[in-house]
């Protein structure tokens, strides 16, 4: 699993983690039952804060996303099932979204008014 940031980006370290963990989730390139990379290890590949990787780990757990366990590690729930399942519908509206001129910003929030 090779996990992403873009340092020069607004997006804060911790959530550009969780980000990546999960788009990884929904294109199937992680799947339930999967170990995530230790929190360790991933602070040290990326030269961040381990704080900064254990809350992205944490986050994902709130979400349901993974399960963490002292001595397993982070491991990838079903809920990442749900997520992989509605990829491609995301991907169309994202497309759709961008040949109509809206920006990331305008879809997510538009997004959020339908929870």
């Amino acid at each position: 699993m090779l996990i992403r940031i873009d340092p020069s980006s607004d997006e804060p370290i911790f959530a550009q983690v969780a980000a990546s963990v999960r788009a990884d989730a929904a294109t199937g390139r992680v799947r339930p039952g999967d170990r995530l990379p230790s929190a360790r290890d991933v602070a040290d590949a990326l030269g961040v804060n381990l704080h900064t990787v254990l809350r992205a780990y944490q986050d994902l757990r709130d979400e349901g996303l993974v399960d963490m366990r002292r001595g397993r590690g982070a491991v990838v729930t079903d809920a990442a099932t749900p997520l992989a399942q509605l990829y491609d519908d995301i991907a169309a509206l994202a497309r759709r979204a961008r040949a109509l001129g809206l920006s990331p910003d305008t879809l997510a929030s538009l997004m959020k008014e339908h929870r």
